[in-house]
Order: structure tokens, then C-alpha cells, then sequence
């Protein structure tokens, strides 16, 4: 047990704690790829005052231990390249093979990204296809804690049918694609977990970047003052077992049960800062390029205020890791029938998705033509992974030719009987892309009444009308959990759901 009482006990049973064997975090090891172009931290533990050495491609760094036992060297900037050896030299010998140097991606969300690749239409095919040597893939178990980890379960993998099998399908096809594109080794580090919230993902410093949460920190300190307040009350308890401990083993007794404990009011999968806590944190500051996401299912609900939530998050994951404004592309989640209500919750939360893109460095992959109506897990994950990839690949990798996103909503002029909406990512031109009139757009006059319209593609613009409302005032499209609209650039990707009002 790695909580906080546990530290308290086997302080109490021996002296001090002793490292005695430097020791690194899981996400080092063997077949791990390392962020190229940027200083890497090196870190873990060792005993206080212990001089560790990291060797690795010609470089030689050492540094002491602290007080704590903790202990961090960095990397100067390297390029891509590989494999390497890294050795770090304590008390004792560590020596990592097959390290690879190139671009390093957090894989985070809930189900639909955690959704694996044997489970596609196609999994059998794209997993006799996964053999490659130069993406690499790190699998963090499922863990919760209510206080911060430093250290979680996980391991580096070369690319194969083996390892691909149970990896994230989404996390795979982005970093195959790119990997093809750029000719460098990826790292791909999936830290997911089905059904969660988007606030058990949060630090606290995320919460507090956005003062409009008040009530989740007021619900984070709550739950810690009632942590440390029954932690005191079992030090009483904890103080009388290590005392009949003692003298159970100098008198070569059997040692007493140990007192029941309590567990951290946050340690549960749907509490605030839970999975930041145990599936994050242990990696953090692991030199990366940057984050995909994809969640918001199990947020549907939260309308609007989905948008600062995501704000907490970026924010958080930027604040911890100290590496700057670094990339943060997600996911547009897919239609879809949901069985416990009738209500058109996803309109708003593709709004408040879209609203991210106001946040610097961010992009989304919009999936609104790749759902299922009938499957929450949509089955095509080649195409989500391949529109984050695009995103990367002309924000970070240089590609400026590249037309990495669908038709984004940008503005709207009422000509007569008319709407004419204008997009960004629309200079190419626009398309049905199964040939058929444009669906899913509908108008409504000052009466606030939305009714289906016509719309017809006029150049880079759509023209939206009905018969029925001759002094149009707003337009919508895609605007329902239902929506699978045909609108898309010529490149094929498809325009995000959007609305002209605020109604």
C-alpha cells in the first residue's frame, strides 16, 4: 500500500528509509523512446547523498541525491536516432537497451480511447500488420489514489502483434501515421480508462487556473481535511500495532494484523484529481511532444460547461509537466442514440469541444461522420487516428501544405430569403461527400422556431433557406445527438456541428 499511513508505519518500524539500490520510475526502461530536440529529465531515487551517473549517447551527467532520496539529471537536446544504451550508476547498475530517440504523444481519455485494436472490424488484419520496430508502445494499468503517486505499472514495448493487440486503437494509428510521414521513432504512452469523468484526469492546479471551479476545489480540500483529520485519529491505533510489533518479533511472535486504515475520501475513479493522481502523475516529467485526447461521454451532461473543464485539464497537464504550451489535440466525440434520455445533450458538448480551439496550441478531430447510432465505440478508428495525426503533422512537423481540419463554422450574412454561412478550412472548396443535397441544416426566424432548410454550396460558402422563413435570423446544422451530416471540404474531412445563436 503506497498511501500516505503506509509512510507513517514504516517510519515508525525502522530509523529512516533507505533506497539503498538507485532506482528510476517504470515509464525508464528498456525499448522506451525519448523526446528528441528538447533537455529530457532523468530521474528517480536513490539513498540521500548518493551519487548517481546517467550514460547515454555520449553524455555523462551526475548529481547527488537529496535529502529525500530524489535525484534528476537532463539530457541535452538530441536528435532522432537510435538504439542506444543508457546506463545510470549508483550503489548499484541500471542499463537500459534499445532505447530509441524521436516523438513522444500521452494517449489519454475514456473508452474510446482505450478501445483496443483486436476489437475493430478489421482487428485480426491490422495486428498481422503491426510490426514496427520504431513506434513503441507504454501501457499504464488502471490505478486510483487520492494523494499523488510517483511511480505506476507499465512497460515499454516495441511495436508487434503482441503488444498492439490490447493497445489503444486510436493511440496506434495516429502514431503509425505519423511515424510513416517522418521516418522517426514514436513513443506512445496510453494512459486511459473507460467510463471515467473528465475531472478524476485534472491536477488540482488545473482547477485552480479556472476560478469558475471553485466548487471542485472546495470539494478537493474538503475531502483532504477529512483524509488527515481520520489519518490523526489512527495514530493512536497505528502507534499501539507497531508497539506489539516490536516486541512480537524480538520474542519471535506472530506479528498482529495490521489496523484497518482509512482510504482517501478522492479514491475513487470518478473523484477529482483520482486518475491525475495514479495515471499521470507517475509520468510526469517524462519528456513529450504532446497529448491526444479523447473523452467526454461520461461528461455529455455538462452542456457548455464542458469547455472549462477541458480549460482545467490543458492547463493542469501544461502547469505540471514545465514544458511550456505544448500540443493538445482531441476528439470530437461521434453521434450517437443514448438510451436514458431523449434530450440532445452532445450539440452542446461538440460546442464546448469547438470552444477548446480558442486555447493556445490545440486542435480537434472531428468524427460527427464516422459514428455509429448504435454503438458508442465506433469501429473506425483508423480515420480518428489519422485527423489527429494531420493536425500534428502541419502544427509541429513542418507539413504547412496540409489541410488538417474539416469546415470550423466562421461566420454568417443574411442575404434576403438567404443565409450565407462562411467556414475556415474551406478555401479548397466544399463537398457532399456521398453526392447527395446537404443534410442536417436547419433556419429559424426571429420566433426562435428552427425548421429543416435547403442548403446548397456556393463556392467556399453554403446558402441556407426554406420556403417557410422568409426573414432568416439564425441557422444550425448538425445539431442533434442524431446528426450525421454529409458537409465536408474537398479533402474529405467533415465540417464541425455548429449554431449561429445563442438561443
Amino acid at each position: 500500500m503506497k498511501k500516505f499511513l503506509l509512510v507513517i508505519i514504516m517510519s515508525l518500524l525502522i530509523s529512516s528509509l533507505s533506497y539503498a539500490d538507485v532506482k528510476l520510475p517504470t515509464v525508464f526502461s528498456s525499448n522506451m523512446v525519448l523526446q528528441r530536440e528538447i533537455q529530457v529529465p532523468v530521474w528517480g531515487w536513490a539513498d540521500p547523498g548518493e551519487e548517481v551517473t546517467v550514460n547515454f549517447s555520449g553524455q555523462s551527467n551526475t548529481v547527488k541525491a537529496d535529502a529525500d532520496g530524489k535525484w534528476m539529471v537532463k539530457l541535452s537536446p538530441m536528435p532522432a536516432g537510435g538504439p542506444f544504451k543508457m546506463t545510470v550508476r549508483g550503489n548499484n547498475t541500471i542499463i537500459f537497451t534499445n532505447v530509441m530517440i524521436g516523438e513522444v504523444w500521452v494517449c489519454s481519455g475514456q473508452s474510446n480511447m482505450e478501445f483496443p485494436v483486436e476489437d475493430l472490424l478489421n482487428g485480426d488484419e491490422e495486428i498481422c500488420n503491426s510490426n514496427h520496430p520504431n513506434i513503441r508502445l507504454f501501457n499504464l494499468e488502471r490505478n486510483t489514489s487520492g494523494q499523488l503517486l510517483d511511480d505506476c505499472e507499465g512497460f515499454w514495448e516495441v511495436c508487434s502483434p503482441d503488444a498492439v493487440d490490447n493497445f489503444s486503437a486510436v493511440a496506434y494509428f495516429f502514431g503509425r501515421y505519423v511515424n510513416t510521414e517522418l521516418d522517426v521513432p514514436i513513443g506512445l504512452i496510453n494512459t486511459s480508462w473507460g467510463g471515467t469523468l473528465i475531472e478524476p484526469w485534472t491536477p488540482v492546479v488545473g482547477f485552480k487556473s479556472v476560478p469558475k471551479l471553485q466548487n471542485i476545489r472546495d470539494e478537493i480540500k474538503q475531502a483532504n481535511a477529512e483524509f488527515k483529520d481520520n489519518a490523526a485519529k489512527s495514530l493512536d491505533r497505528v502507534q499501539q500495532w507497531v508497539d506489539e510489533s516490536r516486541v512480537a518479533i524480538k520474542t519471535n511472535k506472530d506479528i498482529p494484523n495490521l489496523p484497518k486504515l482509512p482510504k482517501h475520501p478522492l479514491d475513487d475513479e470518478d473523484r477529482p484529481t483520482c486518475l491525475f493522481n495514479a495515471m499521470v502523475n507517475p509520468i510526469v516529467p517524462f519528456g513529450i511532444r504532446g497529448t491526444i485526447w479523447y473523452q467526454g461521454e461520461a461528461n455529455r451532461k455538462d452542456g457548455l460547461g464542458y469547455f472549462l473543464k477541458m480549460q482545467a485539464l490543458i492547463n493542469g497537464w501544461r502547469d505540471v509537466w514545465n514544458q511550456g504550451d505544448f500540443p493538445f489535440y482531441i476528439v470530437q466525440l461521434a453521434p450517437f442514440r443514448y438510451d436514458d434520455d431523449e434530450l440532445d445533450y452532445l450539440p452542446l458538448i461538440w460546442e464546448a469541444q469547438r470552444n477548446v480551439l480558442s486555447l493556445k496550441n490545440t486542435g480537434m478531430a472531428v468524427t460527427i461522420d464516422i459514428g455509429n447510432l448504435d454503438d458508442i465505440h465506433p469501429k473506425n478508428k483508423q480515420d480518428v487516428g489519422k485527423r489527429l495525426a494531420l493536425w500534428a503533422l502541419a502544427k509541429d512537423y513542418g507539413r504547412k501544405d496540409l489541410i488538417y481540419s474539416g469546415p470550423l463554422y466562421k461566420s454568417m450574412s443574411v442575404e434576403g430569403s438567404k443565409v450565407r454561412i462562411s467556414f475556415d478550412y474551406a478555401a479548397t472548396g466544399l463537398e457532399s461527400k456521398d453526392g447527395q443535397p446537404l443534410s442536417w441544416f436547419s433556419i429559424a426566424g426571429a420566433d426562435m422556431k428552427f425548421v429543416d432548410a435547403v442548403a446548397e454550396i456556393d463556392g467556399n460558402t453554403v446558402l441556407v433557406s426554406s420556403v417557410s422563413v422568409t426573414n432568416p435570423v439564425a441557422v444550425r446544422f448538425g445539431w442533434s445527438n442524431l446528426a450525421q451530416p454529409n458537409l465536408s471540404n474537398n479533402e474529405g474531412l467533415p465540417a464541425s456541428p455548429f449554431r449561429t445563436d445563442l438561443w
